[in-house]
């Protein structure tokens, strides 16, 4: 009792969550140091399993790896549309990402090492892939309430973005974050709008006491 916050603070946080988007628009516009920092910080202020923080945060500010990336992801989309069949030429014509548009990119990845780290692990070792994707929410809901527009780009491979990157042996890539101003937030999500899925029902992803049948 009594420490909940505010009305309009609530509301705020609500807000948040409901209009966050995987942004793939851009604006070039870079974005302040100060702006950057907060949110690098809201990413390692998140829950961990184990208070393990294994999350790992790169920059890349160099304009040629980040174009190496981007050949990754592009290889990537290929080999993805080729695995969807029927569906190649509708993803084809989707925008999987904003990395040549934004004005960072973010590389999030789990650290080497994880198998030293058992509380929490031991009979569900992917808890440490949960802690790392608490952080990218941390940093996704902190933008949409700073106006800055993220989107989690996944497709690629993990070992050949382990090697660009320089990454140790047991380190894994997680995420390529684009981050950046954008023009207007997606009124609902992208693949959304574009007729690829929907948001299922929450009848049908909560129940009581037992799975049904």
């Amino acid at each position: 009792m009594g420490h909940s916050f505010s009305e309009s603070e609530r509301a705020a946080v609500y807000r948040a969550i409901h209009e966050r988007r995987d942004m793939r628009h851009f604006a070039s516009s870079p974005v302040d140091a100060a702006t950057l920092s907060r949110l690098i910080d809201a990413a390692h202020h998140a829950p961990s399993v184990g208070y393990m923080q294994p999350w790992r945060i790169l920059r890349i500010t160099d304009p040629a790896l980040r174009e190496t990336l981007h050949a990754e992801v592009e290889r990537e989309r290929l080999k993805t549309a080729d695995a969807l069949g029927k569906r190649r030429d509708e993803f084809m014509r989707l925008k999987v990402e904003g990395m040549r548009q934004c004005a960072e990119i973010l590389v999030v990845g789990l650290m080497d090492g994880r198998e030293g780290h058992v509380f929490g692990r031991r009979t569900l070792p992917e808890m440490d892939l949960a802690s790392v994707a608490c952080a990218i929410q941390n940093m996704w809901l902190a933008a949409r309430a700073e106006g800055l527009g993220l989107g989690w780009v996944s497709i690629f491979d993990p070992d050949a973005v382990r090697e660009i990157l320089r990454m140790p042996a047991g380190a894994k890539p997680v995420a390529i974050l684009c981050l950046g101003h954008v023009e207007q937030f997606y009124d609902a999500p992208m693949l959304e709008i574009e007729g690829w899925a929907e948001r299922k029902p929450l009848r049908d992803c909560v129940f009581e006491n037992y799975w049904p049948a």
